[in-house]
């Protein structure tokens, strides 16, 4: 059994390498390809008109035009595994420090957004599944194909409009109070600036998560053994606690550490709706700047975030289920 688990672990291991390596190519190949010129998007066409051919060579050779694509990937993936990431073009500081800043802001926004999303959904999911068609069903539904439709961006703006204009009682955006230096920021300052974009993040990831639950919380309570349970006088908690939790906890833990790939996503929208200064503005910013060590660094990152949750979820589910494991045998 160990051996097993171990080849398990191994194997998705390997495949999430393999993985974050065709990214890292992949990345590289469309920002070559991208018709963005770095000079004219950093500098401007009438500073470029005014300055010398030494000084255009040298923002040439500053941010890598007219070097071999190949070259220059080598070059960077050379010093990526070696732990250097480089130096941010746009910001003039070690991309590892940068990223310091920005992951700390998505995290601290991500991580409300990805637990509340979880287990709003997982409840819903349930509590919509075990009363299939009663009106708790169909509200439930109803919800889940509506956001499920809906672009994050337009809730983001909605919410804003509503709680942040309107209504007053929320910020509007940033991490921080403006104006205020950062020794004087407390913990309650940040929460206050991160529910409105965490709320929309939570809206978006719950729908996905409540409606594959259901689906799943339908066939348990279909099953045999629950009918069973029915004819025995029990309730609908005690066939929650004793049948339908452990049972749809598999499929449900799966799909959130997959929702991580959704929470990222739509945060990348989100923070700029909310001007948040993390990742996916970043992200937005180095793209549009051509800032390729930052990019290539947030992609891959990003890249990890997404491959690890599949992996943690693989791996959580073959403990859950050893028939995983051993790729369905003994079905």
């Amino acid at each position: 059994m160990n051996n097993s688990k171990a080849k398990f672990i191994l194997k998705n291991f390997i495949k999430v390498l393999l993985l974050l390596f065709a990214v890292s190519v992949a990345a590289f190949a469309l920002m070559t390809a991208s018709p963005i010129d770095p000079l004219k998007a950093n500098v401007g066409q009438a500073a470029l008109g005014s300055m010398s051919q030494e000084q255009i060579a040298k923002l040439e050779e500053y941010w890598g035009v007219g070097q071999p694509p190949l070259q220059r990937y080598i070059a960077w993936f050379r010093d990526f595994v070696r732990g250097d990431m480089g130096i941010s073009l746009l910001y003039r500081q070690k991309v590892t420090t940068v990223i310091a800043v920005k992951l700390g802001n998505s995290l601290f926004l991500m991580i409300i957004a990805w637990i509340l999303s979880g287990l709003i959904g997982f409840l819903l999911g349930s509590l919509a599944g075990m009363n299939r068609g009663k009106p708790i069903d169909k509200i439930i539904k109803g919800y889940c194909l509506v956001i499920s439709s809906t672009p994050a961006f337009w809730i983001a703006m909605l919410l804003l409009i509503i709680f942040g204009v309107w209504l007053k009682i929320l910020p509007i955006g940033l991490s921080v109070p403006i104006g205020v230096e950062a020794s004087g920021v407390t913990f309650f300052d940040r929460v206050r600036h991160a529910i409105l974009p965490a709320v929309t993040l939570s809206i978006t990831g719950i729908s996905n998560i409540a409606m594959h639950t259901r689906e799943k919380m339908i066939d348990i309570c279909d099953s045999d053994y629950v009918l069973f349970a029915k004819a025995r006088g029990e309730s609908n908690w005690q066939i929650f606690k004793n049948h339908g939790f452990r049972n749809v906890l598999g499929p449900a833990v799966t799909l959130q550490f997959a929702s991580i790939s959704e929470i990222f996503g739509g945060s990348v929208l989100v923070e700029q709706v909310f001007s948040y200064p993390g990742l996916g503005q970043a992200a937005v910013s180095a793209g549009l700047g051509s800032d390729m060590p930052l990019l290539m660094a947030i992609t891959i990152i990003s890249a990890l975030f997404v491959f690890g949750g599949n992996f943690i979820a693989n791996i959580l589910y073959g403990v859950i289920d050893p028939r995983i494991r051993r790729g369905g045998a003994g079905r």
